[in-house]
């Protein structure tokens, strides 16, 4: 399965001490339906912990997933900044999830070459 985050999404987790590591641990949880939410058209938004306290007040991500295929972290949010996605960013997420779907391997490699596209430490 190929495992990215956007630039975007990688500044967020930077700025909010977001390993990689608690990101696979957030797309087993996607596989496993553990705290996610289908949103539709491959979108999901999970929660996550933040460091030293539990879910239930952590983070919560938007990701592009199709089992076995891809992941695409696109977007995070701490739950006390926002208590969920209003229904205009809900339909652009879905958009870009649509989109992001359809890319084929030579668009997704000329994404990581641009770094829109950073792959996942395993």
């Amino acid at each position: 399965m190929l495992k990215f985050k956007t630039k975007w999404f990688d500044k967020w987790t930077k700025r909010n001490n977001v390993s990689d590591g608690e990101l696979l641990k957030t797309l087993e949880n996607i596989t496993y339906n553990l705290g996610t939410a289908d949103l539709g058209n491959g979108l999901y938004k999970t929660r996550m912990p933040k460091l030293g306290q539990g879910k239930s007040g952590g983070f919560r991500t938007i990701v592009v997933f199709k089992e076995s295929e891809i992941a695409i972290f696109v977007f995070g949010f701490s739950k006390n900044e926002k208590e969920n996605l209003d229904k205009d960013e809900l339909k652009y997420f879905k958009k870009l999830a649509k989109d992001l779907l359809k890319l084929n391997h030579q668009e997704i490699a000329e994404m990581k070459k641009e770094g829109n596209f950073i792959c996942l430490k395993e």
